[in-house]
């Protein structure tokens, strides 16, 4: 199958072009290296296309290539900066999708998988969280992630198009086999400030709130290897060439690991101090998340192998102790 990876250059973005080229699919990638690096790029790879997703014409450009589907990564994903500058994200990632959208009809491509997000959900109404589960968004960068969605819908209603909605709970971990190597630029998720810290790039690292209702007073969330989340990709586009019908599915490990647990864990691990400064609480951290990741097993016959806190870690140290 011939397919072009938005985004494939970034974090998420390469482990999924592998995964794909593993699989014996013919990958192209389209990233504008913003946050993607050119060390992320693999030489078995069809080819590379440095392009920007607010261009339309380098998006038909690429597009024209003749490609079975296309997986879409790019997009700005730090919540906290969404409150901030919605109208970035707004152009980014609703606006840019768009985009991709209208290339992507243009040039016959109808098969789509598209990287959302549990932050679609908001603050767990129960838990683990199910599909059905309701979606209020708590900051822009879910909403622009829901809108999307329900943008998707209309256009398979409307145009024919065919999706899979992957819901990603936390991402965590590096390729297990250790070909992917290049550190996120500027990262906010917990495991990379561990690493950072671990290997001396930051002197100390800060944990907000140890006053949770939770076993050890500090958040519970969902981590799921990103080498998971890759096979749950090419699983999806699977699913769409065999039954010609959309889904949306949770990926997630089903398994809550607290932040002092992984803190621990990587002491342990790396032999590192680690030094934590406790911060209060940030405004909108529930005290647990966690998925129910049934459907995917169900329809994808997806499960999470790599998502134990033990390869969480040894996986993403590998990477940082270089």
């Amino acid at each position: 199958m011939k397919i072009l990876v938005i985004g494939g250059a970034g974090y998420i973005g390469s482990h999924v072009v592998r995964e794909f080229l593993d699989r014996g699919n013919k990958v192209t990638d389209f990233d504008n290296l913003s946050s993607g690096l050119t060390q992320n790029l693999f030489p078995d790879a069809d080819a590379f296309i440095k392009g920007d997703i607010l261009q339309s014409e380098s998006l038909l450009a690429a597009m024209r290539g003749g490609f079975d589907a296309l997986v879409h990564l790019a997009a700005f994903k730090a919540a906290g900066e969404s409150m901030i500058k919605p109208e970035k994200y707004s152009v980014n990632n609703i606006a840019g999708t768009i985009n991709i959208l209208n290339a992507a009809l243009e040039t016959g491509i109808k098969r789509f998988v598209f990287s959302s997000s549990a932050a679609v959900y908001g603050a767990p109404q129960y838990l683990p969280i199910d599909e059905a589960h309701l979606t209020n968004p708590e900051n822009y960068y879910g909403f622009t992630k829901l809108e999307i969605e329900r943008i998707l819908a209309w256009y398979e209603k409307l145009k024919g198009l065919r999706f899979a909605t992957l819901r990603y709970f936390n991402a965590a971990g590096y390729d297990v086999q250790g070909r992917i190597t290049g550190l996120e630029k500027n990262p906010a998720n917990l495991l990379p400030v561990v690493m950072e810290t671990a290997c001396g790039m930051r002197h100390e690292m800060q944990l907000f709130g140890d006053d949770y209702d939770t076993r050890d007073g500090t958040c519970i969330r969902d981590y799921i290897h990103v080498s998971d989340l890759a096979t749950g990709h090419a699983l999806a586009l699977d699913y769409l060439t065999k039954n010609d019908k959309s889904l949306t599915v949770n990926l997630g490990s089903e398994t809550g690991v607290s932040v002092k647990e992984m803190i621990d864990a990587a002491r342990r691990i790396t032999g590192k101090q680690i030094p934590v400064i406790i911060k209060p609480r940030r405004a909108g951290d529930p005290a647990v998340l966690t998925a129910s990741s049934g459907l995917a097993h169900n329809t994808l016959m997806w499960k999470a192998q790599y998502s134990d806190i033990e390869t969480l870690i040894k996986t993403t140290w590998n990477v940082y102790a270089q």
